[in-house]
């Protein structure tokens, strides 16, 4: 091969090598343009998404009901259409039983992902379901169908309407609030031994009957130990056994007016031997009733405890005492009157008087024995009782408070 030929063959393997050098560096160009592209467009999607917030799912609502109200049955319907009204998902509807009334299904509905636990009944069920509630960070709303409803009338949840409790649920704020806790340390059981020697040896068949029928009834029947939970206020005493005698049947037809028909069966009971502990403090007296107040609201525009705050993390006790007998309750009853209006009565030949004192621990032992009550619901009789308060343990859907109380 002649040099003319060298100088061909290396010219054209020179220009191809520069046309692969060049097709290279063009592919590298686009593929950098092509990832820098992919880079901005991936970067403007994020910058959208981060722009448009992300809209939470509609909150599942969960409605622990009580069918032994006569109403709870219709309200279902309603409330089922107010769900749907309000665009949210339809709800969980859990009803109780006898044997749970209300703790089960809440933390059934609590697993199923509620967020907002709503208790439809009376205290009872209310009492219930926060037991579970207290455990949880899920807050508890109430819609009262029961003849106390003392919870709600203490946080200005409406009694008479659904329309109005279901606005609070889906437009009210959580608030933390106390849980009161009441156990017994020792239970009374003399008073069902008596009762049983009565039903036994009683020469007549009358008293024999009489006996039994107590007995039956539970009246005398010792309290277990474990702990209860209280929302509202517990106490031993007169208010207990008050709450023992009601008239089922008259209870369902009347509402709470049958606790005070009740009440006056009891009105010349004995005074109690109490000796008391408050925060360490210790105190020995006679007295009626000893009342722990979370807060002190009471059907019928009666405030019981006019001192009690439901969020301050301490106890309002009262202790209530009548000599006279009939004159000593018509002036407790006046003193209870006048303290709702900030009033007290300084006369000091009273028959008739509530002493009021706060404490965070509270133990009371009444010699003879006597019944307990948490909310209204009967504990049992006890001699030795002890109570405590747990601070803003339990999240509840409460209105939204107005200028004036702010």
């Amino acid at each position: 091969m002649n040099a003319d030929q060298w100088l061909l063959v290396a010219t054209i393997v020179l220009l191809a090598a520069v046309v692969a050098v060049g097709l290279v560096a063009v592919l590298e160009l686009r593929a950098l343009r092509a990832f820098r592209h992919g880079e901005a467009a991936a970067g403007t999607a994020d910058l959208l998404h981060d722009d448009i917030p992300s809209t939470p799912p509609p909150p599942l609502l969960a409605f622990v009901a009580n069918p032994s109200k006569p109403n709870i049955a219709a309200l279902k319907s309603p409330v089922l259409a107010r769900c749907a009204a309000e665009g949210l998902p339809e709800p969980l509807w859990l009803e109780t039983t006898v044997d749970d009334p209300g703790r089960g299904q809440a933390a059934e509905a609590v697993a199923r992902g509620a967020s907002l636990v709503v208790a439809m009944g009376g205290d009872g069920t209310v009492r219930s379901v926060a037991s579970h509630m207290v455990t949880t960070d899920v807050p508890m709303g109430i819609i009262p169908v029961g003849t106390g409803n003392l919870l709600a009338r203490n946080l200005d949840i409406p009694i008479a309407s659904l329309d109005e409790a279901f606005d609070i649920i889906i437009q009210g704020i959580d608030r933390p609030i106390d849980v009161g806790w009441l156990q017994v340390i020792e239970p009374d059981t003399s008073a069902l031994a008596q009762l049983e020697d009565r039903a036994k040896n009683a020469r007549r068949q009358s008293e024999r009957s009489k006996a039994q029928a107590a007995i039956d009834a539970g009246e005398a029947q010792p309290a277990g130990t474990e702990k209860h939970l209280f929302l509202v206020i517990s106490g031993v005493g007169f208010d207990a056994a008050m709450i023992a005698d009601a008239d089922a049947t008259l209870k369902a037809k009347m509402g709470w007016v049958a606790y005070f028909v009740a009440g006056m069966r009891h009105l010349h009971g004995s005074r109690l031997n109490a000796r008391i502990s408050l925060d360490g403090r210790r105190f020995q007296t006679q007295l009626r009733t000893l009342l722990i107040g979370n807060c002190g609201k009471l059907p019928g525009g009666i405030t019981l405890i006019p001192d009690a705050v439901i969020d301050d993390g301490i106890h309002d006790v009262a202790a209530v005492d009548t000599r006279g007998g009939i004159a000593g309750w018509v002036q407790l009853f006046g003193e209870v009157v006048l303290q709702g209006y900030g009033l007290k009565n300084e006369l000091p030949t009273k028959v008739g008087r509530i002493d009021h004192i706060q404490a965070k621990t509270t133990e009371i032992l009444i010699l003879e024995g006597a019944q307990a009550q948490v909310d209204g619901d009967i504990v049992g009789r006890a001699k030795r009782v002890k109570t405590w308060v747990d601070p803003k343990a339990l999240v509840v859907r409460t209105p939204v408070p107005s200028l004036e109380t702010r």
